[in-house]
């Protein structure tokens, strides 16, 4: 079953609505982390909030694009979206 854009961008947008609540809850957790470990904690923080920027740009492109361009962009959104998952669980498995 092929899904429509807008199925599309509301999955999407909830995925990244639960990794960005996930990441507040890790950054409270890293805040309360020793002074040293916390300097890096924010520095891996700024990095995920910028893959969260990237991602919800991508994600807007894609509800703004016509009807028949927004299928060549969701293998792009997908890999913008997976690089997010992975760099949140590895600093996640960090914490």
């Amino acid at each position: 079953m092929t899904k429509t854009r807008t199925e599309y961008t509301e999955k999407m947008k909830r995925q990244l609505d639960a990794l960005n609540a996930n990441m507040d809850a890790l950054e409270t957790r890293a805040s309360e982390a020793k002074a040293d470990a916390r300097d890096k904690y924010k520095t891996e923080m700024a990095k995920l909030r910028h893959q969260s920027k990237l991602a919800h740009t991508k994600l807007d492109e894609i509800a703004a694009a016509g009807e028949a361009g927004w299928v060549n962009m969701v293998a792009e959104m997908d890999k913008v979206r997976d690089a997010f998952v992975h760099s949140f669980n590895s600093f996640k498995s960090r914490v």
